[in-house]
């Protein structure tokens, strides 16, 4: 049994159909196939606007474990990984409370921070983690040093020159 899209979800709707129209029977290939919605372009635009940024939250509890992520309004994003107010990712859940370590502002869009934000998790897990004769005590200085190892990778590999990097947390 056949079923029309508009019927299995909702949001779909179906064209009017045009007599008139020659059109409606073959779609030109240019056309996109899934509707696009009024307000598309005022994201777009709003996007535009906003400051893009890549941060690293460290957490205060155990397990210490260190977080990267994308946004647009950090102290929002914070407060929510934080539990604050609704929202956040799942696996910043475990170790709250949260602190910021590093903020990485300048990014021309969310695709520059995205790519950006994915070569430094990318680099982190590629990167082996030293073991030093002396031990370090601080399992947290361990884990900054690590991510600014991955960063400095990061910044080899991509043009970060336009960038603002702001560590909160001095990992040296």
């Amino acid at each position: 049994m056949m079923r029309t899209l508009s019927t299995t979800f909702r949001a779909v709707k179906r064209p009017i159909a045009n007599p008139h129209s020659p059109k409606f029977s073959s779609p030109s290939p240019s056309s996109s196939s899934c509707p696009v919605p009024n307000s598309l372009p005022e994201l777009r635009l709003k996007s535009k606007s906003s400051s893009w940024c890549v941060y690293l939250i460290i957490a205060t509890s155990p397990p210490i474990k260190t977080y990267v992520g994308v946004t647009t309004n950090f102290t929002r994003r914070l407060k929510q990984h934080n539990g604050e107010i609704k929202g956040g990712a799942k696996a910043s859940r475990a170790g709250r409370p949260w602190v910021c370590a590093c903020v990485i502002c300048g990014f021309t869009d969310r695709s520059e921070a995205c790519i950006f934000e994915s070569k430094w998790k990318a680099f982190s897990r590629k990167v082996h983690r030293k073991r030093q004769n002396k031990q370090i005590d601080d399992a947290s200085l361990a884990l900054l040093q690590h991510r600014q190892e991955a960063l400095n990778r990061v910044k080899g590999s991509l043009d970060c020159n336009h960038l603002q990097i702001n560590w909160h947390l001095n990992p040296l």
